[in-house]
């Protein structure tokens, strides 16, 4: 694809030094990555379920991004997403606009594999909110003192030990209870996520699970990195039990380092995290928010894909107006029965205001149910009749917004 005087299109494998190099300007990872965490060494633009799109002004490799086939949990249901990465403009074409065709070709892509849905981490959240996308959580990694887990005692029915490869069925399928009672995770299955259990295993210094009766009932990942003493801190991952008894052996098995380390940091966090239910203190000390944002890329799509309540039958006609880029814009039927949804687009919007109308940011909130309907129109992200406003939250609410993975 040409624009302006820009090539868009995917890079070739004797590209792949300068697209990573590109990346090392701008986010400072490794320009040649070597280590099994990092990309495939430059020679390989071949990740599982990435394509790498660039922009390229004759031979100069002038902006690059990466699309990442992932499913993410809404209403219960899996989500075909694009998760976006690796945003890169070099310093000598910022401000020529070529996010919008860089995005555009993107988008193309991801549509073509089935993809409804788009999120990032962004660098600037002005900068993506302009293309539609809006903010739904935070990344929120905190820290507290091993010291506050000294009053949790584990169950006395409760097992914990360390994981092997055969537990890792076992510890994706409670990962996966998990995530699919929030709106935002991850699958963690996909072409994203090749299935390989000595990995996962070694991917950490330990996994430890918590049993009852033979059956694992959570899990928690963590390295213990070089540091000890009272600075000392030791990282913990995901931290996921089905029940508080899990939980609760999980949080006791993490305090017997306390005689090594003073700090434990969760590196997951996002949100009012369940595991602060469990805490007898209010140490919780977060440490950074990273802002999550997310996009409707194929609106009917998007809204028959994720899950409702089974209660709720209704018919509701809305508009979205205002989409930059992949022609949202549109008047909209949605039709819910049983927790299954119905949706079409009747055609452009008309002048006659007669139906709520959503920002492509608005809905995003609203899709994910991040904000109610009256907070969505008090940041102009919805306009029009407010009749159906309470039903908007009825649908889309009832799960919290939480993310787990960073890319």
């Amino acid at each position: 694809m040409l624009i302006m005087d820009f090539e868009i299109r995917t890079p070739t494998h004797h590209e792949a030094e300068r697209f990573w190099r590109l990346g090392h300007e701008a986010f400072g990872f490794p320009a040649a990555p070597s280590a099994p965490s990092e990309p495939p060494a430059p020679g390989s633009l071949d990740r599982p379920g990435a394509t790498p799109v660039v922009a390229m002004d004759g031979d100069t490799m002038a902006g690059r991004m990466v699309d990442r086939d992932y499913d993410c949990w809404f209403g219960g249901k899996l989500v075909p997403t694009s998760g976006i990465g690796g945003v890169t403009v070099a310093m000598e074409y910022r401000g020529r606009g070529l996010l919008t065709p860089l995005f555009t070709e993107l988008f193309r892509i991801a549509k073509d594999r089935g993809a409804v849905l788009s999120a990032l981490y962004p660098s600037s959240v002005g900068i993506y909110r302009r293309l539609g996308y809006e903010v739904i959580c935070t990344a929120d990694p905190a820290r507290f003192p091993i010291a506050a887990l000294s009053r949790i005692s584990a169950p006395e029915q409760i097992r914990t030990r360390r994981a092997t490869a055969a537990d890792g069925p076992a510890i994706r399928s409670t990962y996966d209870a998990w995530a699919a009672a929030n709106n935002g995770p991850l699958s963690r299955r996909g072409a994203s996520f090749p299935v390989d259990d000595d990995e996962l295993i070694k991917s950490f210094t330990g996994i430890t699970v918590a049993e009852r009766d033979g059956l694992i009932i959570g899990y928690t990942s963590w390295n213990r990195g070089s540091s000890f003493g009272p600075d000392g801190v030791l990282q913990v991952f995901d931290l996921i039990a089905t029940d508080r008894d899990g939980y609760r052996a999980l949080l006791a098995a993490l305090g017997s380092y306390a005689s090594i380390v003073g700090w434990i940091k969760i590196e997951n966090a996002s949100g009012l995290d369940l595991v602060l239910q469990l805490f007898p203190t209010s140490e919780w000390q977060v440490l950074d928010s990273q802002p999550y944002m997310l996009k409707i890329i194929d609106v009917v799509g998007a809204l028959q894909a994720r899950g409702y309540p089974e209660v709720i039958s209704t018919t509701l006609e809305f508009g979205v107006a205002g989409d930059p880029i992949t022609g949202t814009d549109g008047h909209y039927r949605l039709e819910l029965s049983a927790g299954v949804a119905t949706c079409s687009r009747l055609g452009d919007l008309d002048a006659t205001g007669d139906v709520p109308v959503f920002t492509p940011n608005g809905l995003a909130m609203a899709y994910a149910g991040a904000q109610s309907a009256a907070g969505i129109r008090s940041v102009g992200g919805l306009s029009g009749p407010n009749d159906h406003d309470e039903t908007f939250g009825a649908i889309f609410g009832g799960r919290p917004v939480r993310i787990r993975d960073h890319y």
